[in-house]
């Protein structure tokens, strides 16, 4: 388990999880309490005039068994999000598997926060992580529009166009940054480099350089990006082997669709 998340101290986690969740349930049974006793001393009068908390995302109050369960649930999806921020893991994922990720912790759709769990889950991230790679670059290629002829219907060219990659008004989308890391992580690999930390993904090295708005160009090491108004990204490759051997691996799941590539 220290392998998979070098960086953070599950059992004190764990720990300060569950100190948590018995403090919500201290709470939760004292405001319980509290209102039983005003019903037995006012009487009906007192039901119109219960003390609650209510949990502003689900509109049900806290005095509710449902409504702890909301709370405590909460409490599990913001420390998954911790452990997969702090651990690196979500630099193995590709987009797919953190907007699903990301989508099952707004909604609180977690499992409980265990040892259990987290070594289950994290072990079958770890051992998915060469299907995600892969999945990474197909996704990219899926998400090409062939209405630009830059894009080539079989294969990556040089240069290729990607929609949705800025906004007029807040610059660098995340759904867009989010192609780019999938890109840069498979460049990585391929090139023998270590996965690049997602915390200094696409997002932050564009939104630092206050891309597009104070620069129409930007170098992400193995590639280059240069804004347009209409919100598209063109995208100029700077290794043509790379490319190659990101075309192999849309020629493993299309076969014969590809020419065969440099390396050979």
């Amino acid at each position: 388990m220290t392998d998979l998340v070098p960086s953070v101290s599950i059992d004190a986690l764990i720990m300060k999880r569950d100190a948590m969740v018995e403090r919500i349930q201290k709470a939760h049974d004292l405001l319980v309490e509290t209102n039983e006793l005003a019903e037995v001393l006012f009487g009906d009068e007192s039901r119109g005039h219960r003390l609650a908390l209510r949990n502003y995302g689900t509109g049900r109050e806290f005095t509710s068994d449902v409504g702890l369960g909301d709370m405590i649930k909460e409490i599990d999806g913001r420390a998954w999000q911790y452990l997969l921020r702090e651990s690196g893991l979500r630099t193995f994922m590709d987009s797919e598997a953190r907007g699903k990720w990301d989508d099952a912790i707004a909604k609180n759709d977690v499992p409980k926060l265990t040892r259990e769990s987290i070594e289950a889950t994290f072990a079958a991230m770890y051992d998915a992580r060469g299907l995600m790679f892969e999945r990474g670059v197909i996704g990219v290629f899926r998400a090409l529009s062939w209405d630009y002829k830059t894009n080539n219907g079989v294969m990556f060219g040089k240069r290729i166009i990607l929609r949705h990659i800025s906004d007029p008004v807040y610059g660098v989308r995340h759904e867009g940054s989010h192609k780019l890391d999938d890109l840069l992580r498979v460049m990585h690999v391929l090139d023998g480099k270590p996965e690049p930390e997602h915390r200094q993904g696409a997002y932050r090295r564009m939104s630092d350089a206050r891309w597009p708005r104070d620069s129409k160009d930007i170098d992400l090491d193995y590639f280059s990006v240069r804004g347009f108004k209409n919100g598209n990204g063109h995208l100029t490759f700077q290794r043509p082997l790379l490319v190659d051997r990101m075309n192999a691996i849309l020629a493993k799941h299309y076969p014969g669709a590809l020419p065969a590539s440099r390396d050979t």
